[in-house]
Parts: C-alpha cells; structure tokens; sequence
C-alpha cells in the first residue's frame, strides 16, 4: 500500500528528528538521571501515547483542519519555532545546559511520570509539525487509502522514535558522567544542541502551510 521509498524517508527523518535534541529528550534525560531508568521508561511510555495520539489524529484528518484554518497552523509553527529557539538560547547562553545536564527533578509517582511524558510529547513542536506538514506528504491517493497509508507510516516513526529514547534513557547516566569529566565535550555538545534547535527553529518557522 505504501512505497519502499516513503517508508524508507519517514523512517530517516523520524532517526534524525529523534537524535535532534528538544523537549522530549531533555525530559526523558533529566528523569533518568534524577530518578532512575525505570522512572525514564515509565516516562517514555507517556512519550509513546503522545506518538499515538498524534497518530490518531493525523489519520483522522487533523492536516484538514490545518488547511481550512491557515492561522491555526501558523500559530502552531510560531509557537514551536519560538519553543525551540528558547531551548537553542538556553545551550547557547554564557553557562548555558546541554540535554545531559539534567535539570534536579523532584521524584514523581508512575502516574505523575506517564502523564508528563505525555504532556511533553503532545506540546513537541517537533511532532506537531512531523504529524501535520510532512506525513500526509507521503500518502499517496493512487496507492490506496490515504488514512490507512498515514497509519502505517505513523507507526514507522514511532517503532524508531520509541527504540531510540529507550536506549538514550538506558544510557543517559553514564553519558552524563562521561560529559561530566569532560568539559570540552560537554561544551561541544552544548554548542551542536544549541545550533541545530536554532536551524530546526527557522526550518519550522519558514516552512510553508500545510497542503
């Protein structure tokens, strides 16, 4: 139903988004660290019904409704590319924080962790923007069912976006430590975060509405 070729660039852009720090790798990093890897999955499992809500709404015909209200998508675009850029400035800033910096987050209950996963997931500029201008750019009318063909590469992004932050919460203590005894390194990765948020800001920022 859908091409090798579309699954193939979803499932590279999902492994580049994904690598990209933002919100939900800064999430999932600092709960990892503060309190544990087990508190980082339950974590990751609110990340995942974000994926899923984002999903559902995408075969629903979310990018529809983008494309009837212009300024409800334009606002989202700015309102992510302003998120993103305050991440970016927050790296880049004299003393500024990397994603394996973590923030000192108080200890939460599972519940508590599951729901700012998923908060965090669905206020993702990242993924609000993934689900609304791209995906739908890849179901093709000729090949079937546009909503099922949208489901399926929904699911592409999620398989490879739930994979990595689970490694990168199994990992996040020790690349912590590693940075930590490194401060050059730790001032490169400050440097890279800081610059590729501020790109994907005006990236977001510049791309045009919806279809």
């Amino acid at each position: 139903m859908i091409s090798y070729a579309a699954v193939a660039a979803i499932a590279l852009f999902a492994l580049g988004l994904v690598l990209t720090p933002g919100p939900n790798m800064i999430y999932l990093v600092s709960r990892s660290v503060t309190q544990g890897r087990r508190a980082g999955l339950i974590s990751l499992g609110g990340v995942a019904a974000g994926f899923l809500v984002y999903v559902a709404a995408a075969t629903a015909g979310l990018t529809t409704v983008f494309a009837l209200v212009p300024p409800l998508y334009a606002a989202i675009k700015i309102g992510g590319a302003c998120y993103l850029l305050w991440l970016a400035w927050q790296a880049l800033r004299p003393g500024g924080t990397t994603a394996f910096a973590p923030a000192d987050l108080p200890a939460d209950p599972p519940r508590r962790l599951f729901a700012m996963g998923l908060v965090t997931n669905l206020l993702n500029p990242k993924i609000a923007v993934l689900y609304v201008s791209l995906l739908p750019q890849f179901a093709d009318p000729a090949r079937g069912n546009v909503a099922a063909q949208i489901l399926l590469l929904g699911a592409v992004q999620v398989t490879i976006a739930v994979t990595v932050n689970a490694l990168i919460v199994l990992c996040a203590g020790s690349i912590a430590a590693f940075l930590a005894r490194r401060p050059g390194w730790r001032r490169a990765q400050r440097y890279v975060m800081g610059s590729v948020l501020a790109g994907l800001a005006v990236h977001i920022g510049l791309r045009p509405a919806a279809a």
